[in-house]
């Protein structure tokens, strides 16, 4: 066995340790924090890089390494990890993005006086995505699976101190926990089908041929195959990890915690962590028959997200919330790739977006930076001439969202359009999916020109409410932050924010060409089988870079054209529709829409069983407690007057007649002779009054 995959372990305990020791340091130990997680980062990276040249040498194997956890009975429950295509690509992406996104947390995070706290937090979350991803086991998948749940619960709510903070951590919490409940449920009904939670096990595994198909063979209820039940159940926890319809709502408030944060979790980590477990039980997914298959359900809910949240996106107005909206809606995408054209068709646009997308949350951050905290898009404009770093690599990273021409973002979302117009059950998501990819276009459009065109409208010269609220929860005085004067214009961020920015736009542009029908080279690496291009393709190709240009010159129609002036100035299609953009703008309601069903039925059953409890059962209770008191004074008075009251007369009857014969007994010679007198006298008496002369 080589010796990466024995040791396959130490990619994720490296950050893991890094986090304990951080954890144990002072708060004043900074610089030993950051150097500690961004090393143990680059350790991990570069045997990342080894496991993937492993891979690379032996594409089609399922190399793992097994071994017993503990005993229960006579059988023992296997951990292991493994080491195929799947895993080497998303080790290199994880450990490579999450290198980058620590060394920009160093600055972004500079003047934050829980510097130390941060980057435990941080480590801790990379090394249990890590441990996601390696795992030959779902229970093992499981564990680091509920980590990154924890972690993220720890991040978004960084600054406890705000109550949108607070409550963001625990939305995002409770409602991946729904999911989780799910995927806990699937995990138990696996393995009581195939004795085993291990993905591959030389033929015995939950993911190989012989358990699939007595799986696809046996039928559960409403006339589906197990398998597909399993699948559903399995799917739901990604849904929750995902942010997928309806558990989509925890995922744009998360952007309450640091912007590093954010750029890791919709990027490299958590919300990839459901479209990675739909991948790694697709096996599992597309096995069974009936008229429901796993699938088909996965294509449709992507679909339906990848449009409901692109349309969402268009009307928000915080820098980080619209690129949230359109990490839900990539999300979408992704999972539409995986059910319609299989894992190679999703896991593209998961790796190219996990670029460009880091790229754009850190960019955001880095215009957050330089704006004074500011983060509505309607106060910024004109930042192109102070923040040309930024800009331009934020352009690089806004066009491979969009999908425009040759860059990573084209090449990966063309193929999932590609694969939604050969789906045969239905067309639509196809064009689910182009209406998304115009809306990308347009509103990607819109929030750059908002931010990088136009004259500035930045409200300097004061503190801004934003600006005061995070100074606060930082625990930074006015006079100690920096840039507290916002006397200044905008400013470009340091070089530590920038460097990242740099390598990450060159992989936003260049990264897809290792997926091009001309080179399908990822494709084959993850055994799909790839045609190139035909006449179809370019159609397709065609079709989408219209789509991808229609939506851009839209969006410069309404918003490049005549650039906002003031801040409050009305967006142009509030101005056009105002009713469709209220809709839009507040999310279609939908945590209203919670907030009365879900919600109210929630509490409105927490305070039924609360009644239930207190008149119900604690009246049952009282009930009992008080007929189990009356018998015991019942059992008393018995006992007492009645048990205790016979045998003790009794005894004092028996012990009063003792009492009198041992006085006939004493042993005085005088008292036996009166006796003896007494009763001469009584028998001379007696014979005297019964004698009768004849």
């Amino acid at each position: 066995m080589p010796w990466i995959v024995k040791n396959l372990w130490l990619i994720p305990v490296l950050p893991m340790l890094a986090a304990g020791l951080s954890a144990l340091a002072p708060q004043r130990a900074r610089k030993f924090s950051a150097s500690l997680a961004i090393g143990s980062m680059l350790i991990s990276f570069l045997l990342a890089l080894c496991a993937f040249t492993q891979a690379l040498a032996h594409p089609e194997a399922h190399q793992v390494f097994n071994f017993n956890w503990f005993q229960f009975g006579d059988q023992w429950l296997q951990l292991g990890w493994l080491l195929d295509p799947l895993t080497a690509v998303m080790l290199v992406m994880v450990t490579f993005v999450g290198t980058l996104i620590f060394i920009y947390s160093t600055g972004y995070m500079s003047h934050d006086q829980n510097f130390t706290r941060f980057f435990t937090f941080l480590s801790l979350f990379a090394g249990a995505m890590l441990g996601v991803i390696i795992a030959n086991s779902l229970l093992l998948l499981f564990i680091c699976w509920e980590l990154v749940g924890l972690t993220s619960y720890l991040l978004i709510g960084f600054w406890y101190h705000k109550p949108s903070a607070a409550a963001a951590a625990k939305k995002a919490f409770i409602t991946t926990r729904i999911g989780d409940v799910a995927l806990l449920l699937g995990m138990v009904w696996l393995y009581s089908q195939t004795n085993t939670l291990l993905f591959y096990d030389d033929g015995r595994g939950c993911m190989e041929a012989s358990q699939l198909g007595l799986m696809g063979s046996r039928a559960a209820h409403f006339g589906i195959a197990i398998s597909t039940a399993i699948s559903l159940l399995i799917f739901a926890g990604a849904v929750g990890k995902s942010g997928q319809v309806p558990l989509h709502v925890w995922l744009p408030d998360a952007m309450e915690g640091p912007t590093p944060v954010s750029a890791l979790i919709h990027a490299a980590t958590m919300v990839a962590a459901g479209v990675f477990l739909v991948a790694r039980v697709y096996p599992l997914m597309d096995t069974g028959v009936g008229q429901i298959h796993a699938l088909h359900i996965v294509t449709w809910v992507g679909a339906i997200t990848a449009i409901f949240a692109a349309s969402i996106a268009v009307a928000q107005n915080d820098i980080k919330r619209i690129l949230a909206y359109s990490t839900v809606s990539q999300l979408g995408y992704m999972m539409m790739g995986i059910g319609v054209g299989g894992v190679a068709v999703g896991m593209f646009h998961l790796i190219t977006h996990a670029f460009f997308k880091a790229l754009l949350f850190m960019g955001a951050g880095s215009v957050i930076h330089g704006c004074h905290e500011e983060q509505d898009i309607c106060r910024m404009g004109g930042l192109r001439k102070y923040m040309p770093v930024t800009f331009a690599t934020y352009a690089a990273g806004m066009l491979a969202l969009c999908g425009f021409p040759l860059t990573a973002g084209f090449w990966s979302k063309d193929e999932i359009l590609h694969s939604a117009h050969g789906w045969q059950i239905s067309h639509v998501p196809f064009y689910l999916g182009a209406a998304g990819a115009l809306l990308t276009a347009f509103y990607m459009t819109r929030q750059v020109f908002y931010v990088f065109f136009g004259n500035c409208r930045l409200h300097l010269g004061k503190t801004t409410a934003s600006e005061q609220r995070t100074l606060e929860h930082a625990g930074v005085s006015a006079k100690e932050h920096p840039h507290a004067e916002l006397h200044g214009e905008p400013h470009e961020s340091p070089l530590a924010m920038t460097a990242p920015l740099m390598i990450l736009a060159v992989f936003a542009i260049g990264l897809g060409f290792v997926g091009t029908p001309a080179w399908p080279w990822f494709q084959k690496f993850l055994g799909a089988k790839t045609e190139g291009f035909t006449h179809e393709t370019w159609v397709l190709m065609g079709i989408s870079t219209v789509i991808v240009f229609l939506g851009m010159g839209i969006g410069w129609w309404l918003y490049g054209r005549k650039p906002l002036e003031k801040s409050e100035q009305p967006d142009p299609l509030q101005v056009m529709r105002g009713d469709i953009f209220s809709v839009l703008q507040n999310k279609y309601y939908i945590d209203e829409v919670y907030e009365k069903t879900v919600i109210a039925f929630n509490a409105w059953f927490a305070r039924a069983c609360d009644w239930l409890d207190f008149w119900v059962w604690n009246g049952l209770v009282q009930l009992v407690s008080y007929v189990i008191i009356g018998l015991s004074w019942v059992n008393n008075f018995f006992d007492v007057f009645v048990v205790n009251g016979g045998f003790d007369g009794s005894c004092k009857g028996v012990n009063a007649g003792g009492a009198l014969l041992s006085r006939l007994q004493n042993g005085r010679v005088q008292n036996y002779l009166r006796i003896i007198g007494i009763a001469l006298a009584a028998l001379a008496l007696l014979l005297i009054w019964g004698w009768h002369p004849s």
